[in-house]
């Protein structure tokens, strides 16, 4: 049994990779949101690529895509490899980029389509998100989108799920947590991505599909 640092479930592995138990359940459903989203032969890059089963399946459902996995974990980046070299389409080898990491954006100087994060910045510090909302707006074209996946509060609205589910996080790290969808949105805008659209997912998760027009 394989447990990367950062990760909420027990993981399977086999050989080099990993399988996620949620990620199985989701990447589907995930994959099908985001290729009504994605334009045509939109590049991406993910952020917090995790296991790799999401870009993996994305890129099943969209071979026309073009897909840039990242992780800071060594162990999730060899997983994400090692799927990709099981896969039909070409992937380039995985960026090992975090987010609280002013220097390791630096490395990103291609210009993508789309920047893609799931379940990731509610287990990280805030500072991650602010670092990917500075890469955002460093690493998308104008009419590029930055497309975010996963529980998110709103108020007296919050799901009692995700608001059990954001204690938790707490309990284990003072420093993680569900976050605000307003302040989300907030962090964005002050970085030109003044233009927000959410849809639901199952299991009171959402995308949030944020652009700059």
């Amino acid at each position: 049994m394989s447990k990367p640092p950062i990760a909420l479930e027990e993981r399977r592995s086999e050989d080099a990779r990993l399988f996620s138990p949620s990620a199985g359940r989701n990447k589907s459903d995930i994959a099908a949101a985001l290729s009504g989203i994605l334009p045509i032969g939109a590049s991406v890059l993910e952020i917090g690529s995790g296991t790799g089963e999401h870009g993996i399946e994305s890129v099943t459902q969209r071979p026309d895509l073009k897909w840039q996995f990242s992780d800071p974990d060594k162990t999730s980046r060899a997983s994400q490899l090692a799927w990709s070299e099981l896969s039909l389409n070409e992937f380039p080898k995985p960026l090992s980029l975090d987010m609280s990491d002013e220097t390791s954006r630096a490395q990103i100087t291609a210009q993508y389509d789309a920047i893609f994060s799931a379940n990731m910045i509610h287990i990280a510090p805030i500072s991650a998100l602010h670092g990917l909302a500075d890469l955002a707006a460093q690493a998308l074209v104008d009419s590029g989108k930055m497309i975010l996946y996963g529980p998110f509060l709103r108020g007296e609205a919050s799901a009692p799920s995700n608001l059990a589910f954001d204690a938790s996080l707490k309990r284990r790290n003072s420093a993680w947590g569900v976050r605000d969808l307003d302040a989300v949105k907030h962090i964005f805008a002050k970085r030109g991505f003044n233009v927000a659209k959410l849809r639901d997912m199952p299991k009171n998760n959402f995308i949030l599909d944020l652009s700059r027009v």
